[in-house]
């Protein structure tokens, strides 16, 4: 029986084309800024993104870290949601590597507004800190996504206002970009910075990129080598990454429909509660009914029927279509999950 693996989009496999790509790949020492595959990827990162400038990083956490770091200096603050992924899940890299301090905002939806960072910007007083920077995101952790009107609003307030920079999280951006019906670069506009992930939906098997201004990439470039990133012949990897950017982002409405199938479905069943509103991208969060069995319980008895799935996080789990789940595997998903609440499918 072939698993299915619900987990994140982080899992899919390279397809055959990036496997060709990759044996065939022409590399160079991209330290020394010769290898023409990883040129080329970075370029195309650039102009997709409306940028002048991108660096092929390993990860997106160090894409993130890196537009931190180089926008920042120490002591400074950065403002962000309060489950941002910089807040809740870069392991408290801000303050490690770039001794900043982080100012989070409580938002009822995620949104961050114009309003909402005008008013927490720090004013010049020798007792505050200053504000350095002001990270927002595209699609959301929570897998919604984020009007441009509420982007350009931050953005006015914070570079035009305050010449303060705007950095953006846009691991899933192409996904925002689906399901708000507009290219990348337009969501890429309003911000002076973007860091997106071809690893995340999009099947290369590692690697992000970090868009920005020619001066600013340059700084990045060297602070990517102060932390380590720098990783010679990748040219390999970002074979992988040119076809995830050109094909792979094509094809990611799929995906939403697929996820807007497993919520209906899933509402199916009994015990299960969500809110089909909020499943907008390739992520479907919801709640099951304690009563019925534990989250161990729940998650050790989908595995056993091949089923792969997280436990929950603030009490909802959260399943991810992608490349490698299909309408077929959706189906088995939900019929094994209705075996399970049942109690038929426990063993």
């Amino acid at each position: 029986m072939d698993s299915i693996d619900l987990r994140s989009d982080t899992v899919t496999q390279p397809t055959g084309e990036m496997r060709r790509a990759m044996a065939a790949a022409e590399v160079g020492d991209d330290v020394y800024g010769d290898d023409p595959t990883v040129r080329r990827l970075e370029e195309l990162a650039a102009e997709t993104l409306g940028k002048k400038a991108a660096l092929f990083v390993p990860s997106g956490t160090m894409g993130n870290q890196l537009a931190i770091m180089t926008h920042t200096r120490r002591g400074d603050e950065v403002i962000a949601g309060e489950n941002a992924h910089i807040v809740v899940h870069e392991a408290g890299a801000p303050a490690i590597l770039s001794g900043v301090n982080l100012r989070t905002i409580k938002t009822p939806d995620g949104v961050l507004t114009g309003a909402m960072v005008e008013k927490a910007i720090r004013p010049q007083d020798i007792h505050c800190p200053p504000t350095g920077l002001v990270e927002v995101e595209n699609a959301l952790p929570g897998g919604t996504v984020v009007p441009l009107a509420a982007m350009g609003e931050v953005y006015r307030v914070a570079s035009y206002q305050h010449s303060i920079p705007v950095h953006l999280d846009g691991a899933r951006i192409f996904n925002a970009a689906v399901a708000l019906k507009v290219k990348a670069k337009e969501i890429a506009n309003h911000a002076d910075s973007v860091m997106f992930c071809v690893s995340k939906g999009l099947c290369a098997p590692v690697g992000s990129l970090l868009a920005g201004r020619e001066d600013f990439i340059a700084r990045a470039r060297k602070n990517r080598k102060i932390l380590g990133g720098g990783m010679r012949q990748c040219g390999i990897l970002a074979a992988a990454g040119i076809i995830a950017v050109e094909t792979m982002t094509q094809r990611l409405e799929e995906d939403h429909e697929n996820a807007r199938y497993l919520a209906g479905r899933l509402l199916e069943l009994p015990g299960v509660e969500l809110d089909l509103s909020r499943v907008q991208i390739n992520m479907v969060f919801f709640s099951l009914d304690s009563g019925r069995l534990s989250e161990v319980e729940f998650v050790e008895a989908m595995g056993r029927e091949g089923i792969r799935i997280g436990g929950t996080e603030d009490g909802l789990y959260r399943f991810v279509t992608h490349w490698g789940v299909t309408r077929k595997d959706v189906d088995r998903t939900v019929e094994t999950m209705g075996r399970i609440l049942s109690g038929t499918g426990l063993k």
